[in-house]
C-alpha cells in the first residue's frame, strides 16, 4: 500500500491556488480524497468548484496554532486519517532586516511557523495509524542560496529546509520508511505570487503543473531534496549556486559573496567553469 493509493485523504494548504491547487489537482487525478486549506474568499471557493468531486474546502490562517490543531481535529473526526500532507501556504512580501517588523512577523508566520502547526498537528497521528504517510513542505532556491533584497522571505525558507531535515530524521527513527518527509524546492514558477508583478508566464518559468509533476516523480524515486530546474536554469546551474553559498562557510568569505562587488568576477568563472 501506498500513501498516494485512491481512496486515501490528502491535505493540502494553501491549495487555492498556485502549486497548492496543482498539487490538489494532481492528486484528485490520482483518485485521493482531498481537504484544500487556504484563506476564506473567492480563490477558495473557486478552486472547490473547479476540482469538485473528492474536494473539500476549509478556511483557516495556518499561523494560528489554535486553528490548525482544531482544524486537524476536525479532519480525523470527519474523514478519517491523513495519508498525505503537504504545507504549502506561503506570501512573498517581508523584506530586507529592517523592514517593517509586522511584515517579518507575517511572513515568518506564514511561511515557517504554518509548516510547524501543520507537522505538530498532522504528524503525530501519521505515525500512530500505522498507514504509509507523505509530508512535504515547500522551501525556496531562495533559503538555501540566499539572494539579498527579501530577507524575510529568504530565512522564512531557510527555516522549513532545516524544520524539515529535522522532521525527516525523526520520521526514520518513528516509523523506518513508512512515513517520509519530502522537502519541495521550487524554481522559477509562474503563479498567483509572480503573476503579482508579471501578468504573463514568462518563458523562463515552469508552470504549477510541472513542478508538482517533478515532485511526484523525485516522490515515487524516494527523494527527500524535490529541488526542481526551470526553463532557464539547469540542474547543474542550481548545484553549483548551492556549492557556492555553502563555500562562503567553508572558504570563509564574505556572506553573500556572489554578490559582493570583490567576488563576483570569481563566482562567474566558477559558474562558467
Amino acid at each position: 500500500m501506498t500513501a498516494l493509493a485512491s481512496g486515501n485523504l490528502a491535505v493540502v494548504t494553501g491549495g487555492a491556488s498556485g502549486i497548492g491547487l496543482a498539487a490538489a489537482k494532481a492528486f484528485v487525478g490520482l483518485g485521493l480524497r482531498v481537504v484544500i486549506v487556504d484563506r476564506p474568499g473567492e480563490a477558495l471557493e473557486a478552486a472547490v468548484a473547479l476540482l469538485r468531486g473528492e474536494v473539500v474546502g476549509m478556511a483557516v490562517d495556518v499561523a494560528d496554532r489554535v486553528a490548525v490543531e482544531a482544524l486537524a481535529a476536525t479532519i480525523a473526526d470527519q474523514y478519517g486519517a491523513v495519508s498525505v500532507l503537504m504545507n504549502n501556504a506561503g506570501v512573498g512580501a517581508g523584506g530586507d532586516v529592517l523592514a517593517d517588523p509586522s511584515a517579518w512577523e507575517h511572513v515568518l508566520g506564514v511561511n515557517l511557523m504554518g509548516v510547524v502547526h501543520g507537522v505538530q498537528s498532522f504528524v503525530p497521528a501519521m505515525i500512530d495509524s500505522e498507514r504509509p504517510g507523505i509530508i512535504i513542505n515547500t522551501g525556496s532556491k531562495q533559503g538555501i542560496t540566499q539572494p539579498p533584497g527579501n530577507t524575510a522571505y529568504n530565512v522564512s525558507k531557510a527555516g522549513v529546509k532545516a524544520l524539515t531535515e529535522g522532521l525527516a530524521h525523526t520520521l526514520r527513527q518513528r516509523s523506518g520508511d513508512r512515513v517520509t518527509a519530502h522537502l519541495l524546492i521550487p524554481g522559477f514558477t509562474f503563479t498567483g505570487m509572480t503573476a503579482a508583478s508579471t501578468p504573463d508566464k514568462p518563458a523562463g518559468a515552469w508552470s504549477a503543473d510541472e513542478v508538482v509533476a517533478f515532485m511526484l516523480d523525485g516522490i515515487a524515486a524516494g527523494d527527500f531534496y524535490l529541488l526542481c530546474p526551470d526553463n532557464e536554469t539547469s540542474p547543474e546551474q542550481d548545484r553549483k549556486r548551492i556549492l557556492w553559498a555553502a563555500g562562503d562557510l567553508v572558504e570563509n568569505r564574505p556572506a553573500l559573496s556572489r554578490w559582493h562587488p570583490d567576488w563576483m568576477d570569481r563566482f562567474a568563472a566558477f559558474m562558467r567553469g
